[in-house]
């Protein structure tokens, strides 16, 4: 009788308790801000001095250490914070540590993106980019360097957005399944550039990245992009895009005695092509562009509106071994025109073919290492340079930590 009655109490007990244990594990509490930030980044470290035949080359666009008094270097030093901090809101921002204003400055901290992304349905696949961004023009330059198998974009491309960035206002578009297939060409290391959209729309200040607008006239700027998956696993990517807009060069840019418009300003606009095959495992990737846009002229010590062409092909390979990456590549590019962000618009002409070959090797996903030997053969003037012509050829090698 006791032990029956003690059992019969228990009950209302034991329902109380399991009804309680289930509410606590269904309740689900509000997330905190900070839990919808996440941090990674990478650095890569250079020298590009083995081999060398001509210490009289330089890169001004790309790498700053290449030739004289060039030594060991810290080409990229990026942390990156995003987050999807609501269901329609996205921001992005990436400062570099180790930028370079030229030979003599580096290693100070300057703001590479600051953006949001608002979308406006349940898949985001219609969204507005607020900020300082990417401009949604040339594969190789919307493929981050942590990506890129050659150590630098080619001039043909990457001159028509240096440093790949602007303040601007960018619409893009694409479905949900193709923002999943951008994601894993990345994530698969097939060497994606990201999801920039099928469609993408936008304005921006065209005085390249970190300078402010000095016309109040907006470049704009449109790109059309599909990955088409062929047979099981084989993914092709054509694209089309173009910009145009006016640039001012600023007076700290100009060399005394160098003629030029009165108002400064210049034409620049281009458009361009692009097809991309995957490596899986043998890939292919060539952007040819041509346009008009500032151009400094020897023969006239001025600066004045001239055609651009130029682009690059490249062959690449991606094999496993015991769970190592391996990419071999071989990239042929050329550039005849002038590049609005250096001194003088400096006129570039390359004579030959540049060839650059090399692998990269990613022995654990957190290193890789790139070797690469690059052969160069150009012409390149400001006021101060006029003739200067420089060949030589260099062996590179590049250690990158992913983290």
């Amino acid at each position: 009788m006791k032990k029956s009655l003690l059992f019969l109490l228990c009950i209302p007990f034991t329902t109380f308790a399991q009804t309680d244990s289930a509410t606590v594990k269904t309740e689900k509490k509000p997330a905190h801000w900070y839990e919808h930030i996440s941090m990674r980044g990478y650095m890569q470290v250079r020298y590009n001095r083995l081999l060398e035949t001509n210490p009289k080359y330089k890169n001004e666009q790309g790498d700053k250490s290449i030739g004289d008094n060039g030594g060991i270097f810290i080409r990229r030093m990026r942390l990156i914070f995003f987050g999807q901090v609501s269901e329609h809101v996205y921001f992005y921002v990436q400062p570099d540590l180790a930028s370079a204003v030229n030979s003599t400055t580096q290693n100070f901290m300057q703001m590479r993106d600051a953006y949001v992304d608002l979308g406006f349905d349940k898949k985001n696949e219609f969204r507005i980019r607020l900020g300082q961004s990417k401009v949604p023009f040339g594969f190789e330059n919307l493929q981050s360097s942590q990506n890129r198998m050659p150590n630098d974009r080619s001039d043909a491309i990457n001159s028509a957005i240096p440093n790949e960035r602007d303040l601007g206002a960018f619409f893009y578009w694409a479905p949900d399944k193709i923002r999943k297939r951008f994601a894993s060409l990345v994530s698969d290391g097939l060497k994606g550039s990201g999801d920039y959209g099928v469609l993408a729309l936008g304005v921006f200040n065209g005085q390249t990245t970190n300078k402010p607008e000095l016309n109040n006239q907006l470049h704009a700027v449109a790109r059309l992009t599909y990955p088409f998956k062929i047979g099981k696993k084989q993914i092709i990517e054509p694209s089309i895009q173009g910009y145009t807009g006016h640039i001012v060069i600023p007076a700290d840019q100009i060399n005394t005695g160098v003629k030029l418009r009165g108002d400064k300003t210049y034409l620049d606009k281009r458009v361009g092509g692009t097809l991309v095959v995957y490596p899986q495992p043998f890939g292919f990737q060539a952007e040819y562009n041509v346009g008009t846009g500032p151009c400094f002229d020897p023969l006239k010590d001025s600066i004045t509106t001239k055609p651009i062409s130029g682009g690059y092909a490249m062959v690449s390979y991606f094999f496993k071994y015991k769970h190592q990456s391996f990419y071999p590549f071989v990239r042929l590019h050329q550039y005849t025109g002038g590049k609005k962000q250096e001194i003088d618009a400096r006129s570039y002409s390359t004579n030959t073919i540049e060839t650059e070959g090399g692998i990269e090797w990613l022995p654990v996903k957190n290193f890789e290492l790139t070797v690469q030997y690059t052969v160069v053969d150009r012409k390149f003037e400001d006021f101060k340079t006029k003739g200067n012509s420089q060949a030589g050829q260099f062996l590179r090698i590049q250690a990158q930590l992913n983290f």
